[in-house]
């Protein structure tokens, strides 16, 4: 039986998501945000409210990367959730990444964070906090393809437990997408 557990800002699995943009100085900034996806095609979708430093840099510059966190980033991706880059411009030098520019936007690439969306601001609603990005590249670190393709077990994207506070990894393939189904067909 179901319980109802109320209207919560829950969905599994909840991507750890690393938005990285530039300050009015060329100061790299970084802020962990849970709540994006794929909204279009080359569209991502990701609430993040006005008041944040990040927010700001992206309206200046209209671009920013979005990258996935890995397991061997959490205590970094943690750590720029926590921090702000109003409180801390340094952070990103604090958690030691080293930030290198995008060759295709006005946004930094983490050198430890092995999947990155590049991306150019399309809108932004302050009242609904909705930033919609174009995705104009995709930069992978080669050590998680496999044949070209991303290799999640070399990846080991994190994902957040909003339930429980936690981060985790993702699991082992259960099935095969487009295929599985054809057996009830």
């Amino acid at each position: 039986m179901k319980k109802n557990i109320g209207a919560k800002a829950m969905l599994y699995p909840m991507p750890v998501l690393i938005i990285g943009s530039y300050d009015e100085n060329y100061i790299p900034d970084a802020m962990n945000a849970a709540w994006g996806g794929i909204s279009e095609e080359k569209e991502i979708s990701i609430c993040v409210s006005p008041e944040h430093k990040t927010t700001e840099n992206i309206l200046k510059r209209s671009a920013f990367t979005v990258s996935c966190a890995d397991a061997k980033n959490v205590v970094e991706a943690d750590f720029v959730g926590l921090v702000s880059a109003n409180d801390m411009p340094d952070k990103i030098e604090k958690c030691g990444w080293n930030a290198v520019k995008s060759n295709n936007v006005d946004a930094p690439l983490f050198d430890e964070l092995p999947f990155t969306l590049e991306c150019k601001l399309i809108s932004y609603d302050e009242e609904s906090c909705r930033l919609v990005g174009e995705i104009v590249n995709i930069a992978v670190d080669e050590e998680i393809l496999n044949n070209g393709r991303i290799d999640l077990t070399k990846f080991k994207p994190i994902v957040y437990d909003s339930s429980n506070h936690n981060y985790l990894t993702l699991g082992e393939a259960v099935g095969k997408a487009f295929s599985d189904g054809k057996k009830i067909k």
